[in-house]
Order: structure tokens, then sequence, then C-alpha cells
């Protein structure tokens, strides 16, 4: 099949490596202009830029998609029989949405209709949920509202964080996309409707998400830590000094106020939440140091037992 490919991150990687591997006749890859990155912020390509450039396909970085006649125009030239769109980070308009023979096809990371949006990964785990997955669908003008094509399903080890799942999800994209076309180039697909009424909203994440609040249970607090590595990271005021938590456990029972410091030793670092229960981290960051174990920390730095964190 004819594909023109839009993706931008290493989750849309993986997938286009899928549908190369599988002979199908990439004709251009689309994915976001190269922007500054990094301290000496010089400019860096997309990671599917570097997949493209490596396998000597075409390139397009188009700034904007909607009402870009030129763009589009290069799209109709290619005459792909599928879009593959992963990840891409625009909004296709209908012009564009129309233009491959068999539509635009979207490898969505979450189990629609759940978790429309960006950063299903990263949300589902903070809510706590034990399943996740990913979804392919025939792109409409909405925001992950297109018909459902194929899924696949995968547990959430209790221990998993968000860049473990990434990397779980994203071979599964792979493993899906030529299963998906297949399908629809032999006629075989059969598109479903999302149920509507089930389905929830994310939002983009931020920095500012990664706050600890521990006036939350010690579930809740493990999962957002778990959910938040390795980005944007979950992090806390110690001793008015911002840390960055890793590796968390629900340990014990304690009837110390929310926040407050219980321990830090060879077991970790552990502290009260608001039910009562004992949030336990193995992992720490300190300003302007690397991310290393509670134990290593301990051998040149200190923590004082009973602050409160997060005040």
């Amino acid at each position: 099949m004819k594909i023109v490919f839009m993706g931008t991150p290493d989750f849309a990687v993986e997938v286009l490596r899928a549908v190369i591997d599988a002979g199908h006749d990439v004709k251009a890859v689309v994915t976001q202009p190269d922007r500054p990155k990094g301290r000496g912020m010089e400019m860096s390509a997309s990671p599917v830029k570097k997949c493209a450039q490596k396998h000597g396909i075409m390139v397009l970085q188009p700034e904007k998609v909607k009402g870009n006649a030129q763009f589009e125009a290069q799209l109709r030239e290619l005459a792909p029989d599928v879009c593959v769109v992963v990840a891409y980070g625009k909004i296709l308009p209908a012009s564009i949405l129309k233009i491959p023979r068999l539509g635009c096809v979207n490898v969505h990371a979450s189990l629609l209709p759940k978790y429309r949006g960006s950063a299903p990964i990263q949300w589902c785990i903070a809510n706590g949920d034990r399943q996740s997955g990913v979804t392919t669908m025939l792109m409409d003008e909405g925001m992950d509202t297109g018909d459902m094509l194929d899924k696949a399903v995968t547990d959430i080890g209790e221990d998993m964080t968000g860049g473990e799942l990434h990397d779980v999800l994203a071979r599964l994209g792979a493993e899906l996309i030529n299963k998906t076309l297949a399908s629809l180039e032999n006629g075989t697909a059969h598109p479903e409707k999302q149920d509507d009424s089930r389905a929830t909203y994310v939002k983009m994440l931020s920095k500012a998400d990664g706050s600890i609040d521990f006036s939350k249970s010690a579930r809740e607090t493990a999962d957002i830590i778990r959910a938040f590595d390795p980005w944007p990271t979950a992090f806390t005021s110690i001793g008015g000094a911002v840390y960055k938590l890793f590796s968390p456990s629900v340990g014990g029972t304690t009837s110390e106020p929310a926040g407050t410091l219980l321990f830090a030793g060879r077991d970790g670092a552990g502290f009260a939440c608001a039910d009562g229960r004992i949030l336990i981290v193995r992992g720490i960051q300190a300003p302007g140091t690397r991310r290393m174990t509670v134990p290593e920390y301990l051998n040149g730095h200190s923590l004082k037992i009973g602050t409160v964190a997060g005040v």
C-alpha cells in the first residue's frame, strides 16, 4: 500500500518501523518542524524525522496543516492509499482527511472511548487503572472520536511506570497497525462507532502536574509518582528544597499529619498520607544531583525526620 506517515515522538517511531518492515511503500513522512532543544537550544529533529532519514524517506514539516494549500497539494500528488497518524501533534482538517483513498488511520494509546486526548498513557496510571491498550481508528474531525478498527489490551503492573507502559504500548501499536492495514486493504475491516456516553478526555501534561499532594491516599500518590516517571516527574518540597521522588510503594499505617517524613534509610523514605497509610519511595533526586536510591543519597546527605513535605 502507498502510505503517508504522520508522527513525531518516539512512540510513533515503533509504528513507522513496523510499516516499513511490512513492505509498505511509505511515500513520505510528515512530522513537526525542528525545534530548539537542550541547554544550548540547538535545533533538533523529531525522532520520526530521524527514522525517516535513516530509511531514505522524504520528510515534510509544515508549520501548519489547516488551510495550507501547498501541503494539501503535496499530499494529493503523493496519492496515498492510507495516511497513518501516530502522535503527530496537529489536528487534521476534513480537506486532508479526505485525500487518502482508504482514509486516515490513527494509532491511539488507550482503549477508546476512554482517555481521548493527549497523555493517555500517564493519566491511566495516575487514575489507578490496571489495564490499558492501543486502539486503531478511522479519523474524523473530532478529538479521537473516529470509528474504531482494532484494539490490543495489556495489564498495568503494580510497579509499572509511565515510561515502561509507553514502551509496551508502542510495541502493541506496531503490531496492531499492520493488522489494521491488511483488513483495510482486503476489505475485511469492520469499523465500530464509539459510545460517546462512555468517553473520557485527558489534558496535556505539564511540569506542574507532578506536584505531590499528600492529602490524597498513599495509593493515589504512588500511582501519580509511577505515572509521571520519567516525565514530568513527581516532586515535593522537603525543608525548602524541591525533591523528585521515584519507585513508590504503600507501607503500613501512621497517625502523623499528611506529608510528614517518618523515616529515611535502607528501606527508602516514608511519608504519611491523609488516609493514614505510609507512602514509601526508594528513589530520590535532590536539586543539582542525579537520580539515585534513598540509601545512596543518604551516604552524603541527610533528610530531617519529622519535616512536613509539600509546605
